[in-house]
């Protein structure tokens, strides 16, 4: 191994325990268990978003034995607002995995940890040399913007077969000393959050400034390279809101495949006529718009058209049930479903 690419582990690890991030919650423990839950957690989704979350899951799920004996709904209720909630249950299914067939314990290498359901390379990699010291390189977007600016790395990102040429390069990145490990992958992962930022970086306090192709070239922003773009898709909906004086809510838990899958909404709609359809005919009449708007998936952006529904007592509306504010304020609501029942108008 070259002189260069030990002193880049040296001076990460190095630079970690003097510089790095050492208050974030799930930090300074070797626990598995609250080592997976934040991983998961951080996925697309920001550090200050995750940390009242993270804590509220730990109260609920103290440990991986009780989030496996949970329901799912009890996991997707705590998790709603955090969005993909295919984590979640995702998170619920390894759980179980681990509770039934490794006797609550995760297992100690990358390939074991591979092996659980909403686990992959670079998670399995983080806990392994996180908890375990196991001499494996984690890959995620962070890491990828640091080693792509260091290394001057100019392949395209979208092709698998040049992720995998950086995976390489990851490897042979790594601290010779296996004790070493957590505070590199710490290292890595702190210097793309705080310093190696997507813009605006701060290169003249990075700790590998000496020897990085990007700064020598005063390009940083070229890096890394992703050509090919996702096509969005977009989606309109309809939802009826409809309520009770008490203030109950009609909601459907939605099959476990499709938008919001297994989540509660509001029962949704292809068009306004199959909404009103839906209504019984004496109470078609009283039907009113609320504002429209747009909610962002990943790839996806839904157009969202509700109407509200005032029903002077509860009567059935096809598949779903009604709940008051305390029992659905509890349930795995997606985060527009939320907003929209806070802004349903008091019934009349």
């Amino acid at each position: 191994m070259s002189k260069t690419v030990t002193s880049f582990a040296q001076r990460l690890v190095n630079w970690q325990r003097l510089h790095g991030r050492h208050d974030l919650p799930w930090q300074n423990t070797r626990d598995p268990y609250r080592v997976w839950l934040s991983e998961i957690m951080l996925q697309q989704t920001q550090v200050v978003t995750v940390l009242g979350y993270y804590q509220h899951f730990l109260t609920a799920f103290p440990d991986v034995k009780a989030l496996a004996a949970a329901h799912l709904d009890q996991v997707l209720g705590l998790w709603s607002g955090l969005g993909y909630y295919s984590r979640a249950r995702n998170l619920h299914a390894c759980a179980q995995q681990v509770a039934a067939g490794h006797g609550g314990v995760f297992p100690q290498h990358m390939a074991g940890l591979q092996s659980l359901k909403g686990i992959g390379p670079s998670t399995a990699a983080a806990i392994a040399s996180l908890c375990f010291d196991e001499r494996v390189a984690i890959l995620d977007g962070n890491v990828k913007r640091v080693l792509t600016r260091h290394q001057g790395f100019a392949l395209d990102l979208s092709s698998s077969v040049n992720e995998k040429k950086l995976q390489t390069i990851a490897d042979q990145c790594l601290p010779l000393t296996p004790a070493d490990m957590p505070a590199y992958t710490q290292g890595i992962m702190d210097l793309g959050a705080t310093l190696c930022t997507r813009s605006s970086p701060a290169c003249p306090r990075c700790p590998v400034r000496a020897d990085c192709v990007a700064m020598a070239g005063a390009n940083p922003s070229d890096y890394p390279v992703k050509i090919r773009k996702l096509k969005r898709a977009a989606l309109s909906l309809w939802l009826l809101c409809a309520s009770t004086p008490q203030g109950e809510a009609w909601l459907a838990q939605r099959p476990a495949t499709g938008v919001w899958a297994g989540l509660y909404t509001q029962p949704l709609f292809e068009s306004e006529m199959q909404l009103l359809q839906a209504v019984p005919p004496a109470w078609r009449q009283t039907v009113t718009p609320m504002p429209a708007f747009v909610h962002v998936l990943t790839h996806k952006d839904l157009h969202l058209l509700a109407c509200h529904l005032s029903l002077p007592e509860k009567t059935t509306l096809g598949e779903g049930s009604w709940f008051t504010p305390a029992q659905w304020s509890a349930l795995g609501l997606p985060a527009p479903v939320r907003k929209l029942l806070a802004q349903m108008p008091a019934a009349g």
